[in-house]
């Protein structure tokens, strides 16, 4: 199983999420660790392919979205979680894809150093 690894304030962002959206993310983090896809993860427009995901959930009219890559075969890092505050059209915000493509590169550089690490043991 993979190991979850959580960037910026993506795990408190997470936390202060609505039970049952909390409980969704959790499943689809199951799902990536073990190498699979939850049903309502799709990719995020924008990051090339399936390595980036995103699981988008509605609770009482607001809505959540957590974005995640599944990029590196030995963790999942989970890039931000946040509330969609926009009323105007389905789009991730272009604010938002900013973080997601700072965090992603924080999270390459990361897991490269944990694998150099790993490599000199």
């Amino acid at each position: 199983m993979k190991s979850v690894d959580w960037i910026g304030s993506s795990r408190k962002d997470l936390r202060g999420f609505p039970k049952a959206v909390r409980e969704t993310v959790g499943e689809a983090l199951f799902f990536a660790q073990n190498g699979k896809k939850h049903p309502t993860a799709k990719p995020l427009k924008g990051f090339g392919g399936a390595s980036v995901l995103e699981v988008v959930e509605d609770n009482v009219g607001d809505t959540y979205r957590a974005v995640y890559t599944v990029k590196f075969e030995e963790a999942v890092y989970v890039l931000h979680c946040f509330q969609k505050k926009s009323k105007q059209g389905i789009s991730t915000p272009q604010n938002e894809i900013d973080l997601v493509e700072k965090r992603l590169k924080i999270a390459e550089d990361r897991h490269r150093e944990w694998l150099e690490r790993k490599k000199n043991k």
